[in-house]
C-alpha cells in the first residue's frame, strides 16, 4: 500500500478522536431542559435540552445520536480491521479502507456544517480534515489502469451499475421534491427547524448523486476508474444507509415525525447496498490480495 506509513497515522488519530467525539455524543449527560421555542422562519422548534447535542433540534439530536452509535460500533471497528488488512497488502482491505474513509468524510462534514456549535466543533473540523487527506491518499494509492483485472471477468457490471444509476436517480428526486415547493413559492423548506440551511440534501446533489451516477455510468462501460468508484460507493453507501436507517428509528423512538417514503426508501436502499457489496467481494480476484 502506497503512502502507508501517513494513512496509518491519519487513521489512527482518526479513530482515537471519533471514539471520543462519539462516545461524548453517546454520554454526556447533563440536567434535562427540553424547551420549544419559535424559530425566525416561524417553525416551532422542539430542541433536545441535554448533553453535547442540547442546543440541537430533537430531530438532529436523534439522527446525531444515532450516528454517534453506528460510528462507534461498526464504522470504527470496520475502519480499524480495514487497515490492518490494507497494511498487509491485501486489495479487499484498501476498498474497505477507502470506503470506509468516504464514510467519515461525509459524517463529519455534516458535523461541521449543520449541528449547532457545541464544544466538539474543533474535533469535528479535524475529523472532516483528517479524513479527507487519508481519503485522497488512499485513492492515489490505487493503479486504476490496472482496476479491471482485480476483478472476474464476470463481474455483473450492469447490476452493480444499474444499482448505482437507480440510487442516484431516487436520492435527487427525493431531495428535489423537498426543495422545489420552497422554490416556486419563495418559502421555507419543510423540516429546517432553527437552522440556516439544509447540509444533507447539498451534500447529497452536489457529491454524491453525481458520484454515483459518473461511478454507474463508467462501470457499466467497464471503464477502469468505474471499478474504482463503484467499490467506494457502495462501501460507503453500507455505513452511511445503516446510519441513516438507525437515525430513523431513533428518531421514531423519540417521537419525530418521520417521512414516510424517507422511512422506507433508505432502508430498502441499506439492504440493496449490502447485496451488491457480496456480489462485488465474491468477484474480486483472489490474486490482487497480494497486490
Amino acid at each position: 500500500m502506497k503512502h502507508k506509513k501517513s494513512i496509518s497515522v491519519l487513521v489512527i488519530l482518526i479513530i482515537l478522536l471519533s471514539t471520543i467525539a462519539c462516545a461524548a455524543g453517546l454520554f454526556w449527560s447533563g440536567e434535562a431542559t427540553e424547551k420549544e421555542f419559535q424559530a425566525i422562519t416561524g417553525e416551532r422548534v422542539k430542541v433536545l435540552g441535554e448533553g453535547l447535542y442540547k442546543n440541537d433540534s430533537l430531530s438532529v439530536a436523534s439522527q446525531g445520536k444515532a450516528s454517534d452509535f453506528i460510528t462507534l460500533f461498526l464504522a470504527i471497528p470496520l475502519m480499524s480491521i480495514s487497515l490492518t488488512a490494507a497494511i498487509r497488502g491485501s486489495f479487499r482491505g484498501r476498498l474497505f479502507l477507502s470506503g470506509t474513509l468516504g464514510y467519515f468524510l461525509y459524517t463529519y462534514m455534516s458535523y461541521t456544517f449543520l449541528w449547532t456549535y457545541n464544544r466538539f466543533f474543533i474535533v469535528y473540523v479535524f475529523l472532516m480534515s483528517l479524513s479527507f487527506f487519508a481519503f485522497i491518499l488512499c485513492l492515489t494509492g490505487f493503479d486504476i489502469q490496472n482496476m479491471p483485472s482485480m476483478f472476474k471477468k464476470k463481474l455483473p457490471v450492469k447490476i452493480l451499475g444499474g444499482f448505482q444509476l437507480f440510487i442516484a436517480f431516487m436520492i435527487g428526486i427525493l431531495w428535489l421534491s423537498k426543495i422545489a415547493p420552497s422554490i416556486l413559492n419563495d418559502a421555507v423548506p419543510a423540516g429546517l427547524e432553527h437552522y440556516t440551511t439544509l447540509v444533507i440534501q447539498g451534500m447529497d446533489l452536489g457529491f454524491v448523486v453525481p458520484t454515483a451516477a459518473l461511478s454507474g455510468i463508467l462501470l457499466i462501460k467497464r471503464r477502469p476508474l468505474g471499478y474504482l468508484l463503484s467499490s467506494i460507493i457502495i462501501l460507503k453507501g453500507i455505513t452511511m444507509l445503516t446510519a441513516i436507517s438507525a437515525m430513523i428509528v431513533n428518531m421514531s423512538l423519540n417521537g419525530v415525525e418521520i417521512n414516510s417514503i424517507e422511512a422506507v426508501i433508505f432502508p430498502v436502499f441499506n439492504v440493496l447496498a449490502v447485496i451488491c457489496l457480496v456480489i462485488l467481494i465474491k468477484n474480486t480476484e483472489k490474486k490482487a490480495e497480494a497486490i
